[in-house]
């Protein structure tokens, strides 16, 4: 067995790690450390410069990804400009309590970069006892902290069943002091007695509460906008209604347990709202459809040659295009600000899919016939096909905006995802949501796919002169029509007050 040991007379330059990792402990102070890996450095002629000095503000997790300083760390020895020989520790178990993650990342920092890990308490000896001694270190590290995260937990549900708040204090309440019990704060208090009673009595949709809490200049904890997602989460926070819920999320994987292991008990805090107030709240929420506020506003959004290109006067936000679902009538399509469905904008874009598209067109030939010619414009086509764009556009245009198009539902997904880990979103919801973006994200998948294959001469197509002309032809996807159209247009802003749109033009390619 290869020994691990180094002489400290092979070190020139070293940076120091220091952390800690809980409130109570039987430690040296993130102070002490300092100064004693300083002493240390000093006694054995080894310079640390003062940018190497890395320290965990806080407590800091088992797992390296939580630690923002040891990445920092890790990423300076793996530079090319090799910039210290060593990092300093008080004790191991400051490095990782984790043993894999401890062998992985020592043996990477010496083997690859010549960077060595030294615990100035913990010297080893020369030799193969040396590396079996590292070894039994590191795996007491890691049981120790595996008994202290189950001897919290046990203390954390002990305090949960008697009534105890262990989290920071939502809307409506503060913490007076340490461990002392929740208290309401009279104006939030109030606030969320309305939401309640708005939502619960009164009959009002998520997004109309939205919009009158936005309105009057009322915020989130946070200091963020009301949505439905944020006053859903409030309807069924039981706090509220004077519980404590523990035990509800999985801390290791981030999913919501099943209910029958949550933690439910009365709290050593007063209620803001009756147990019958929410309850009711409760029960509408989960008769009503989850995507929408209500069952008579069945809509689902759907992809739109505007899409992406209709903007809110107000905020400035996209209008999205939904599909209005009826049981009796065909279906109607609609545009609407995405933040005035969310009850973030106050500003009402409501139109028909005929009324606007309509208007676009007049508004294109117009701007065609002011000019005294065709509005140059790019279109994506199959590889095989036998004509260019007229802009000189490349036939790799259609393959970017594919990918473009799965980059963006990766980050549609990553918002998800944070939404659900912030507890904004329901398993289920978040679920569902997933399901969807899979979905999309195949059919692009097998577009793209599609993009590679030659087509058959009889199902080329060729490009109008006219992007009117592309736009109203059956031969083009939406999503062909939306690239054309993007290619000339860089927004359209819709007034719907003064029944008027504003196109803004690219400039001429």
């Amino acid at each position: 067995m290869t020994s691990f040991y180094v002489s400290s007379s092979v070190i020139k330059t070293a940076a120091l790690y220091i952390r800690v990792s809980t409130h109570e402990q039987e430690e040296l102070s993130p102070d002490s450390q300092k100064r004693l890996l300083l002493e240390y450095a000093r006694a054995n002629g080894i310079t640390v410069p003062e940018e190497f000095i890395f320290q965990e503000k806080g407590i800091s997790g088992r797992k390296a990804e939580k630690r923002p300083q040891f990445q920092q760390m890790i990423a300076q020895a793996k530079s090319s400009s090799h910039p210290f020989d060593a990092i300093l520790v008080w004790k191991f178990s400051r490095f990782a309590r984790n043993q894999e993650e401890s062998i992985v990342y020592k043996s990477m920092l010496r083997n690859k970069y010549q960077v060595y890990v030294v615990s100035i308490s913990e010297p080893l000896a020369d030799g193969p006892f040396g590396s079996l001694i590292e070894r039994i270190i590191e795996w007491m590290d890691e049981f120790y902290s595996i008994r202290l995260s189950g001897d919290v937990t046990r203390g954390m549900t002990e305090k949960a069943l008697r009534g105890g708040y262990q989290c920071q204090p939502p809307l409506g309440y503060c913490l007076p002091s340490p461990g002392a019990d929740l208290k309401p704060v009279p104006e939030e208090a109030r606030i969320i007695s309305q939401i309640f009673l708005w939502y619960a009595q009164e009959g009002l949709t998520l997004s109309d509460i939205a919009l009158r809490l936005n309105s009057a200049g009322i915020r989130t904890r946070r200091g963020n906008l009301f949505d439905r997602r944020s006053l859903s989460y409030i309807l069924q926070n039981p706090l509220y209604a004077g519980k404590i819920r523990w035990n509800r999320l999985d801390s290791s994987s981030h999913t919501v347990r099943d209910p029958s292991r949550w933690i439910l008990s009365s709290g050593n805090h007063p209620p803001i709202v009756s147990e019958e107030l929410f309850q009711q709240a409760v029960s509408r929420l989960e008769s009503v459809s989850p995507s929408v506020d209500g069952p008579s506003r069945r809509t689902s959004v759907s992809r739109h040659w505007l899409g992406g290109i209709l903007k809110c006067p107000e905020c400035g936000k996209t209008l999205s295009s939904c599909i209005r679902h009826r049981k009796t009538m065909p279906d109607t399509v609609y545009f609407q600000c995405t933040d005035y469905l969310k009850g973030k904008c106050s500003c009402n874009c409501y139109t028909s899919e005929a009324s606007i598209c309509s208007a676009v067109l007049k508004a294109l030939e117009s701007a065609a016939s002011a000019s005294s010619s065709s509005l140059q414009f790019q279109v994506s086509l199959p590889v095989s096909a036998s004509v260019s764009p007229p802009s000189g556009g490349a036939p790799e245009y259609r393959q970017e905006s594919l990918l473009q198009q799965l980059r963006t539902l990766k980050q549609q997904e990553q918002r998800a995802k944070n939404a659900y880990l912030s507890g904004t979103d329901s398993l289920e919801e978040y679920t569902r949501t997933k399901k969807a973006l899979k979905r999309e994200h195949s059919q692009i998948e097998s577009a793209l796919n599609r993009t590679k294959l030659p087509e058959e001469p009889e199902n080329r197509c060729m490009i109008p002169q006219s992007l009117c002309q592309l736009l109203t032809s059956e031969h083009y996807t939406n999503e062909q029509k939306n690239t054309a159209l993007k290619s000339v247009v860089k927004k359209i802003v819709f007034y719907k007050k003064e029944c008027r749109i504003d196109l803004y033009f690219l400039p001429p390619l």
